[in-house]
């Protein structure tokens, strides 16, 4: 029960403190639902196809139509949040699993451990994510696990830099020579000393990367080489409905396409007001 008045009481302050952040938690709260509830919520099996109902437009029965194979639209759309989270969430925590050591280990020992980290990063820099990604899923396969570890690793690099960054900040402060002075083990003064304050810029980010998660996944999914039909994936259904657009069937694609927009634009109204809350640069800024 405290526990659960503890999290009220932040929800609270947070939206005291930025009305952004708010909102984008608000969206973001709501997928959550849609997600939770989605075999309630859904009116229809979101991949069985329905006998003489292909491409129907919006109606009683289909309040978003089908699709070319007879499937409800509406339903794919929220099963679809199902895979959104299902992206981001475990994409996001395999990058801040991997990169915050790195990052972290980087920052403090400096040298050639550093070296190492900072050009593995650039070298990743030089070619755009997407195609790393498109290259790199269409090699191992397109599957869910597949695209979400692919995501999270190309992904480590952005951790990695942002806690090196405050690592190397932090390191020459005196409360470091001091833990280092009564005999500290490094693991110590990495998890107890380093850590908490290291981890702040990271943490603002992870919304914003989760938002480049699930743009990368549906993308994939568009470009055929992420998650497959018949999995109600917001880009694979986006890709289809782009086939009958001109055709006038708008109903295949424009419902996923809003929801991966709404959904994006909760994530980076959130990532930017935790920013906000977070840096202290950027508070002062505000004022």
């Amino acid at each position: 029960m405290s526990a659960a008045v503890t999290l009220v009481d932040r929800g609270i302050g947070l939206a005291r403190r930025s009305a952004t952040a708010t909102a984008g938690a608000l969206i973001l709260i709501g997928f959550a639902v849609v997600a939770i509830l989605a075999p309630v919520l859904a009116p229809y099996d979101p991949v069985l196809p329905h006998a003489g109902a292909v491409l129907s437009p919006p109606s009683a029965r289909f309040l978003l139509g089908t699709d070319s194979n007879g499937m409800d639209v509406l339903s794919r759309v929220i099963h679809g949040s199902r895979y959104a989270f299902g992206v981001a969430l475990p994409s996001v925590a395999v990058a801040v699993l991997i990169g915050v050591p790195f990052g972290l280990l980087a920052g403090y020992r400096g040298g050639l451990v550093d070296e190492a980290l900072v050009r593995i990063a650039d070298a990743m820099r030089v070619f755009p994510s997407i195609i790393l990604a498109l290259a790199i899923v269409a090699v191992l396969g397109p599957s869910l696990l597949n695209v979400v570890l692919v995501i999270g690793l190309l992904d480590a690099a952005v951790f990695a830099r942002v806690v090196r960054a405050e690592a190397l900040a932090l390191r020459a402060g005196s409360y470091v020579d001091s833990a280092v002075a009564v005999g500290n083990p490094v693991r110590r003064i990495l998890l107890i000393h380093l850590l908490p304050n290291a981890i702040q810029g990271a943490t603002a980010m992870i919304a914003i990367r989760a938002a480049w998660a699930v743009r990368i996944s549906a993308t994939l999914a568009f470009l055929g080489v992420g998650i497959q039909a018949p999995a109600p994936e917001w880009g694979a259904m986006i890709r289809q409905g782009a086939e009958f657009m001109v055709t006038g069937q708008w109903w295949v694609g424009v419902p996923p396409g809003l929801a991966l927009i709404l959904m994006v634009v909760g994530l980076n109204l959130l990532g930017d007001g935790l920013q906000d809350v977070l840096d202290p640069r950027r508070r002062a800024a505000a004022r």
